[in-house]
């Protein structure tokens, strides 16, 4: 597995990425507050039929910070990666938000998208729903904190599931001997967080397969997404994973791995 660095010509703005396996591209894009690490275990499995391409998104992990968080600039920063490695088109997966980067990839370059999977994401205007997560993140004070239980006891008094506190605190990172920072450019997730939600509303259709897999437990893709989601995706399918939630690939991971291999053997 490689670690790669990122090439003179491009000496800031490319996304920080993994490059491991062989055969033709597959590129994974995590969700709000994720990163490339965790599909890692996924990517591991698929690079024995694929060259995986797992991508920490701008403003997360160990990507650049930039005070700008929209749509069209992360497409930018996927079109400008590939472009650094020769990658001319590939499968693109993508959760969440990862989901609508890819979405808005598939639109505004088709020629570059083969199979198109996104995971648990629809194509409309959300709520929200993250407003008491990031209220809690920005609350945290870094400066006081001796050690990462401190800062679990902290976002446990208002996030009371185990598994998005675990999640939140993988983005917790060491600053020196005794203080912490977030990998994570909070601000800027803070202050554009509703065009995170927002939905897409092009003027065209990709009119290429694409493929939906929705958690049967999660509540982003609704039966009546479904015709929205078709006006924009007239080609696409929906797959429902039984028994799990929004982060179905690591509820299920046998079964999202399974479904995810037979859709790119076996395109819509």
């Amino acid at each position: 597995m490689n670690d790669h660095m990122i090439p003179d010509v491009y000496p800031v703005m490319i996304l920080h990425h993994k490059i491991q396996g062989q055969g033709d591209p597959l590129i994974i894009l995590h969700g709000l507050f994720g990163t490339s690490d965790n599909w890692a275990t996924l990517a591991r499995r698929w690079a024995e039929r694929f060259t995986v391409i797992t991508v920490d998104l701008r403003n997360h992990g160990r990507s650049f910070h930039d005070p700008v968080m929209s749509y069209p600039a992360m497409v930018e920063d996927l079109v400008r990666l590939m472009e650094s490695e020769w990658i001319h088109k590939a499968h693109i997966l993508g959760h969440s938000m990862g989901g609508k980067v890819a979405m808005h990839l598939a639109l505004s370059h088709p020629d570059l998208v083969d199979h198109l999977l996104i995971a648990d994401i629809g194509t409309k205007d959300y709520p929200g729903g993250h407003e008491n997560i990031i209220d809690t993140l920005n609350a945290l004070p870094l400066d006081q904190l001796t050690s990462r239980a401190d800062a679990e006891t902290f976002l446990r008094r208002t996030i009371p599931q185990d598994g998005v506190v675990q999640f939140l605190l993988k983005n917790l990172a060491r600053d020196g001997q005794h203080s912490f920072r977030w990998k994570m450019n909070l601000p800027a997730i803070t202050e554009q967080y509703d065009q995170i939600v927002s939905g897409l509303h092009p003027d065209h259709a990709y009119d290429q397969p694409a493929t939906f897999l929705r958690g049967g437990r999660s509540a982003y893709i609704l039966d009546e997404d479904w015709p929205g989601i078709l006006d924009i995706f007239p080609q696409a399918r929906l797959i429902t994973v039984p028994d799990a939630g929004h982060w179905l690939h690591s509820e299920q991971p046998d079964v999202f791995y399974d479904l995810v291999n037979r859709q790119l053997n076996d395109p819509p």
